[in-house]
């Protein structure tokens, strides 16, 4: 397990994303999309179209760290909404 910094926030972001993106697709995307910094050491959550894969960047302080997880059955849930992000708690 790795633990998260206090003061971390986990983003999810709203919308398709190209699972394609690595670091860099996905770091322009937190940019100008989100208006956000994709090294402020939050966790940014993508989702695939087909619901099955979903992407986490997160900036560590000495770099970024992208994590992959493939369901092999189902979807992961999502927000409806089109663009944006949304806080977990």
């Amino acid at each position: 397990m790795i633990p998260l910094p206090s003061g971390t926030k986990i983003w999810l972001v709203a919308g398709i994303t190209d699972m394609r993106n690595s670091f860099n697709g996905l770091a322009a995307k937190v940019q100008t999309a989100l208006k956000d910094d994709p090294m402020s050491g939050h966790i940014f959550i993508f989702r695939g179209r087909s619901g099955s894969q979903v992407k986490l960047l997160w900036s560590t302080g000495d770099g970024l760290c992208l994590l992959t997880k493939r369901l092999e059955r189902g979807r992961f849930a999502w927000p409806s909404a089109r663009d944006g992000k949304v806080f977990l708690t």
